[in-house]
């Protein structure tokens, strides 16, 4: 997971890759991408709280991306098409998003794990596939506590801290998760809910 744990100056020039795709024209500076999409994410999140989601429903997470990052990004809710440093070849992402929304079924159905390991499985293949070209880890969380509302559990709280700022909270969340990567989900399950 290489490029996570590297913060961003807010004052940083954005470069014309980083602008590829960008929607509003005023934004040149780090902080203002931040704020823009900071704001797109609160009117989605509203919009996923007003009722109860099947986030397992075909097209759901590329919903939600869109809605999360469509002020912001031409590409909100499309499948990144192109490799990142991390996640998995692009080409896969359809297939191995239906595998995670089926195994995220059955695991609710026969009851194979706790509601909260079945939302850090979910959470953890989801930023492991990484379909989207940005906005990944945030749509994850969310996606994930939309998971949570509807096997009717309360949110995690994340480490309780904002995970965009690099810090040792955010260093936490990236260990907990390379321990999942080895199939080891306790410190994602103890940091979920610190």
């Amino acid at each position: 997971m290489k490029g996570l744990l590297e913060g961003d100056d807010d004052s940083t020039p954005l470069t014309d890759e980083e602008r590829e795709g960008l929607l509003p024209s005023y934004i040149t500076l780090r902080h203002e991408l931040n704020e823009a999409e900071q704001r797109n994410i609160l009117e989605a999140t509203k919009w996923a709280s007003v009722r109860k989601r099947d986030v397992l429903a075909p097209g759901f997470l590329d919903n939600l991306h869109k809605r999360m990052f469509n002020n912001v990004w031409r590409w909100a809710g499309i499948h990144r098409r192109s490799g990142k440093t991390i996640g998995i070849d692009a080409y896969r992402i359809p297939q191995e998003l239906a595998q995670l929304m089926d195994d995220c079924r059955d695991w609710i159905q026969n009851r194979s794990f706790e509601p909260d390991e079945i939302a850090v499985r979910f959470h953890h293949k989801l930023v492991w596939i990484h379909p989207y070209s940005n906005g990944n880890g945030h749509h994850a969380r969310i996606a994930t506590d939309l998971l949570l509302h509807m096997m009717g559990r309360p949110e995690f709280t994340w480490g309780s801290e904002n995970l965009a700022d690099s810090g040792t909270v955010r260093k936490a969340y990236i260990e907990a998760l390379r321990s999942a990567d080895r199939h080891d989900y306790k410190p994602l399950l103890e940091f979920v809910r610190t």
